[in-house]
């Protein structure tokens, strides 16, 4: 059970700068591909042909399923009892009792570079890839993180307050 938790752990404190990273990354790319597909609608054939790359922007009609809140909406435009009925089950409050699992790094003790990299290589990344990230995430996790000393938890479990267990993404 030891190594399960120190390697619970290490993913815990691996997983801050590469959520950060994750984040940074999507935030950029975005940016980006929106500066991009403006540049490229404002040329004149609507595309750009370099020596390595490419771009075009092209505007797909697609169906999409309807979302929650428009069908809701639309079940109460056309059905106004139930659907004041609809709204104010919605609109309910439940009590949630969630059970978490605290976990941490007894006085004095400290995880080993070798715990970070099997956490590492357990995302299937190779021996030397690992080791070779390792030294920048943790720098990076050690700036991020706030003093590693408390207590840290995750979610194992929601339940209704009357016991009934609920999926871990329900609200």
């Amino acid at each position: 059970m030891e190594q399960q938790i120190i390697a619970l752990i290490a993913r815990d404190r691996l997983e801050i700068p590469l959520s950060s990273m994750y984040q940074k990354i999507k935030k950029a790319k975005a940016k980006d591909a929106k500066g991009l597909a403006a540049l490229v609608k404002e040329m004149d054939d609507k595309e750009f042909e370099g020596s390595r790359t490419y771009a075009h922007v092209d505007r797909e009609d697609k169906d999409k399923a309807r979302g929650m809140k428009e069908a809701v909406a639309e079940f109460a435009e056309q059905f106004p009892d139930y659907g004041a009925i609809l709204l104010g089950k919605i609109a309910e409050k439940r009590k949630i009792a969630e059970e978490h699992l605290y976990f941490g790094v007894n006085p004095g003790c400290r995880l080993t570079t070798d715990d970070y990299i099997t956490a590492l290589q357990s995302t299937g990344l190779s021996e030397g890839t690992a080791r070779a990230m390792y030294p920048d995430l943790i720098n990076v996790s050690r700036k991020l993180a706030k003093a590693r000393e408390e207590e840290r938890s995750t979610i194992v479990g929601k339940y209704a307050v009357d016991g009934q267990a609920l999926a871990l993404d329900e609200e």
